[in-house]
């Protein structure tokens, strides 16, 4: 071994899509020769923290006597000489006017090459017959099993042969290298260009297998649709423009979203994203509406007059007959007609007209299901002498920060019969009088048209434009449906959140969740917007029925509804995109101003491919426009019963409860010091009594015993009239809230510093309670009538 004259050092670089060098490339130096020794540095192995790639083996033998160095942590002769020679390849590569650079690595490489191999032999001299055995994994190859003879070195012919590889065994055939893409070179892991080590901190950052793979791979968005039902189609449209990975019928692992179709219960989910709330089917059926509706309109009157006035049958049926005669009574030449919508209805089933409390069909609902009954508005917008709605498509993002999207352009579904004013003989002419696309496609009249401004469904952008050419503010008509959708979504938020921390209560792993809602909306005469009713599971089919012959219908494509519904499904997807945040974190970091040479370097290990930068770049812009939190400053006012309901979740005290024990009733009025003189702890315990027995004779879910947030917010208005007087409502709900969270901050911050050690015996600092700082609470109360009084701004 002393008496070789030169070293003959292999130095294999991985395929990598950043840098293209050549592979299995020899170097012959003069100088003192080390038998059969290769260094293989492979970068698309697993390193363990080595800085000279991803694992570099050598092995030599003489004379049947077998050896395995692996230069990892340590290094060795074999890794200096490939450490050495990283430069020379570089130059190699980029051509001869580097030649004299590379002459002058070369010379440095064999002096390295001359003093690691001189130790290298002295250490093996003692130990000549001695297997040296490593950790396989930090060369990135199998492990041997105990006992497994190491095979001899190939001769040094082998090298040139592309079957075999020098990794230390010479009968496993060599992996063929994989094409590569033009693209710029790439130096080995912890080397930059030149081969030399990187500064401590500066490394590539290893890529996570889960997010992305390697050279900046980023994985694809995963999507369970085993559950979308009718939005099927529309959703894998969607996913096959964003590129995405669905999987049909479900996956054993977690997917980034779930696309449901009906209800969050449809399956259990622990993570990852669902398109559904708990209990928004529930919360958007036509009494629990009405009634959210109905609280938001004692307390603000003007602000929710979109809705049509409402009783619930058969509760409120003598409330209903007891009104309709004292209006009538006052002014007799009113002739109102009212619509009778089934509570469990949809797609117009069991609705009907009526022009007087006592028809016999009203009578026959109130023994078969429950319903409301609403005025009817007679004097709709016309189009062409038919009626029509508007089914506009909201995003509710987010629940707590609440996030609201609208989509730019929704669906305009028309009667097939010309209008007229409700008569007793036009009252049965449904496809007069209701717009249900699942009705009036049963009529003769029905036209089904490709054009987004023909046939009995247009699109909402195409009624838009000709009301414009008639000289119509299109913004003040899209001012105002902003409006009533935001203050829709803010009437049913407090009983959402009770419903989602019963479902996933804080603490325990769930999902996240967003959901498409589907407004159907009228426009009266005066353009006012009429909000009719809110669909939990709009539908998002996009073929038309066409019926051959009675009963018998078939499927064909409807082109408005895929230009509509794929957009809102699409850019829904794209606004909940998970990894999107990732993408930009990265971009960022690739954006940052390079401080010198060796940063602009590095910045070119870390560089993604071509094409990843913007994933999106392909797509129409997003359809979808933010209204909430955006124009949260002129309708925070009116979320009066959202603070209610989080002071009602605060004292449930049980995870996953819905309804608020007597216990918890009467923490509630101690800790926010709601007793007096007037008002003892038994007359507290008698009205949770009489709300709560009332409240729970008129639900439905009789599972759990207690009050219920509506019960709540009944007696709250009730604390609130006995202890601010001479006040309008609002002013006295609102001037409550402030006193219950003054007195609950204070309770905060007097166990947070016992927790602390503080003497909790104490006073804490005097910072006057509302009523101190004004009387009446004076300013809760102004602050409410001086947004009341602002004019109105225009959303565009």
């Amino acid at each position: 071994m002393a008496a070789a004259a030169s070293v003959t050092v292999r130095v294999t670089w991985a395929a990598s899509p950043m840098r293209s060098l050549g592979l299995d490339r020899q170097l012959s130096l003069p100088g003192f020769r080390l038998e059969a020794a290769t260094a293989a540095v492979n970068p698309s192995l697993s390193d363990h923290g080595n800085g000279l790639g991803r694992g570099a083996r050598g092995s030599g033998g003489s004379g049947g006597s077998g050896g395995s160095l692996v230069a990892g942590r340590g290094g060795g002769a074999a890794a200096a000489a490939a450490l050495a020679l990283a430069p020379a390849l570089s130059a190699m590569r980029r051509g001869s006017s580097e030649s004299e650079l590379a002459a002058r690595w070369e010379a440095e490489a064999v002096a390295a090459a001359k003093a690691a191999a001189k130790a290298e032999a002295e250490a093996t001299a003692e130990t000549a017959e001695e297997q040296v055995c490593v950790d396989s994994g930090a060369a990135g190859e199998p492990e041997r099993k105990a006992g497994e003879e190491q095979p001899k070195a190939a001769p040094a012919r082998a090298l040139a042969q592309p079957s075999l590889v020098e990794e230390g065994d010479a009968r496993v055939p060599q992996r063929p290298p994989p094409t590569l893409p033009p693209t710029k070179p790439k130096p080995a892991r912890g080397l930059c260009l030149h081969g030399k080590p990187l500064g401590k901190g500066r490394s590539r950052k290893r890529s996570s297998g889960h997010s992305s793979g390697e050279n900046g791979y980023q994985r694809p968005v995963t999507v369970d649709s085993s559950k979308a039902r009718t939005s099927l189609d529309a959703l894998k449209i969607s996913i096959r423009q964003l590129k995405w990975k669905e999987f049909p019928f479900g996956r054993r692992l977690p997917c980034d979203i779930y696309w449901h179709g009906v209800s969050f219960h449809d399956n259990d989910i622990f993570s990852g994203q669902v398109n559904k709330f708990p209990g928004m089917t529930e919360m958007v059926r036509k009494i629990t509406l009405s009634r959210a509706v109905r609280t938001m309109q004692n307390l603000f009157p003007e602000e929710y007059n979109f809705y049509p006035r409402s009783w619930i049958l058969p509760d409120e049926f003598q409330l209903f007959v007891a009104q309709v005669r004292m209006v009538k009574d006052d002014d007799p030449s009113w002739k109102p007609t009212f619509i009778v919508k089934p509570d469990g209805g949809c797609q117009g089933d069991g609705i009907y007209l009526i022009k007087d409390p006592s028809d016999i069909r009203l009578a026959g609902t109130l023994q078969s299901r429950p319903a409301v009954v609403q005025e009817y508005i007679c004097k709709p917008l016309l189009i062409d002498k038919l009626k029509f709605d508007i089914r506009l498509y909201v995003l509710l993002k987010s629940l707590d920060p609440l996030e609201i999207y609208i989509a730019k352009d929704g669906l305009s579904r028309f009667c097939t019969e010309p209008y007229q004013e409700p008569t007793p003989k036009n009252l049965h002419h449904i496809f007069m009088h209701l717009t249900n696309y699942s009705l009036n496609i049963h009529s003769g009249n029905f036209i089904h048209s490709d054009s987004t401004s023909t046939g009995s469904k247009r699109t909402f952008s195409s009624i838009l434009c000709r009301l414009s050419s008639k000289g119509v503010d299109i913004k003040k008509v899209w001012s105002d449906i902003i409006s009533l959708v935001i203050k829709t979504v803010i009437a049913l938020t407090p009983e959402l959140k009770v419903f989602y921390q019963s479902d996933i209560p804080t603490g325990r792993p769930g999902p996240t969740c967003f959901q498409i809602l589907g407004f159907d909306i009228l426009l009266m005469k005066n353009l006012k917007p009429i909000l009719l009713e809110v669909n939990a599971n709009p539908s998002m089919r996009i073929e038309h029925e066409h019926e051959l012959s009675p009963g018998v219908f078939e499927n064909v494509p409807s082109l408005v509804d895929e230009e509509v519904k794929v957009a809102v499904i699409r850019d829904t997807l794209r606004l909940m995109d998970p990894l999107k945040k990732k993408r930009e974190n990265q971009s960022q970091q690739l954006e940052k101003p390079f401080s010198g040479k060796e940063d602009a370097l590095d910045g070119e290990l870390t560089s993604a491919p071509d094409g990843n930068a913007n994933p999106e770049a392909h797509l129409p812009s997003i359809c979808l426009k933010q209204v909430f939190p955006k124009y949260a400053k002129q309708f925070n006012y009116l979320r009066l019963v959202d603070r209610m309901a989080n002071l009602f979740i605060r004292f449930l005290g049980i995870k996953g409860s819905m309804k608020l024990g007597p216990t918890g009733f009467r923490t509630f009025i101690r800790n926010c010091k709601l007793s007096s003189s007037s008002l003892s702890m038994a007359a507290v315990d008698i009205l949770y009594i009489d709300i709560t027995r009332r409240w729970n004779s008129m639900t439905l879910d009789q599972r759990d015993s207690g009050m219920c947030l509506q019960a709540f917010v009944e007696a709250f208005f009730f604390l609130a009239q006995r202890k601010f007087k001479m006040l309008p409502l609002h002013e006295q709900v609102a001037s409550l809230i402030d006193l219950c969270e003054y007195h609950l901050s204070l309770l905060d911050e007097k166990r947070l510093g016992c927790g602390r050690g503080v003497p909790c015996g104490g006073r804490p600092a005097h910072r006057g309670t509302p009523q101190e700082s004004s009387p009446s609470a004076q300013p809760a109360g102004d602050n409410c009538a001086n947004k009341l009084s602002h004019p109105r701004h225009t959303l565009s």
